[in-house]
């Protein structure tokens, strides 16, 4: 994968939706579960290692099969009985496919087509590693990319809430690397079958968003 592209894929101006969601965050610091910065860093390696349990092993599948994405993509569904979370997973899900399209049509128009012709969710996880795998990403680069993702969308929306400040939030960014690597390497292998959720806290938090009196994300 030339690194043009996947600079361009790992720009936060991509239009992905990624905006709209806070992964939680919002829920949990309105119900005072996440203050400071070490609160803060305790979330963000959370959502990491919950990410990495629940959703690289999708990553990981269609990057290297991306002809399986529709029966990935469905199991990914079946793997998100919280509304609020398949909600969040199919909005991102769908918009980083378009990008991607709009990005390198050669190669992922066809996956697109492909989504809507077989009425699949388009789900983040899978529609992320099918799109790296087309690429020609390495393994190892489509988890990282997707981890780093993870982390920025949780730092970003900590911003807009007023949890932190820019300068605070990248250097929280620099040490979840930390973090990034072990999830990424203990997860390395972990098939679509051995999927589940780690944490039950984040899911709550999660799944209560659309219970907040007002709110600026919409998970």
């Amino acid at each position: 994968m030339d690194p043009w592209t996947l600079l361009q894929l790992a720009d936060s101006a991509l239009p992905t939706g990624g905006f709209a969601h806070s992964g939680g965050l919002e829920a949990a610091l309105q119900l005072g579960r996440c203050g400071g910065p070490e609160g803060l860093a305790r979330f963000v390696d959370e959502a990491l290692w919950s990410a990495g349990s629940a959703a690289l092993p999708f990553v990981s599948a269609a990057h290297a099969e991306p002809a399986r994405f529709a029966a990935l993509d469905l199991r990914c569904d079946a793997s998100l009985p919280s509304a609020v979370q398949n909600r969040a997973s199919r909005l991102q899900g769908q918009a980083f496919l378009r990008a991607a399209a709009a990005v390198r049509p050669e190669r992922v128009a066809r996956l697109g087509a492909e989504a809507e012709r077989g009425g699949t969710p388009g789900h983040h996880a899978p529609v992320f590693g099918a799109v790296l795998g087309l690429l020609g990403a390495e393994p190892g680069v489509a988890r990282s990319l997707f981890l780093f993702q993870t982390a920025r969308g949780v730092l970003s929306a900590a911003v807009r809430l007023g949890a932190a400040g820019p300068l605070e939030v990248q250097g929280l960014l620099a040490l979840a690397r930390r973090t990034g690597e072990a999830v990424s390497a203990a997860t390395a292998g972990r098939a679509p079958e051995e999927a589940a959720s780690t944490s039950p806290l984040l899911d709550l938090w999660q799944a209560h968003q659309d219970r907040l009196y007002s709110r600026l994300f919409r998970s």
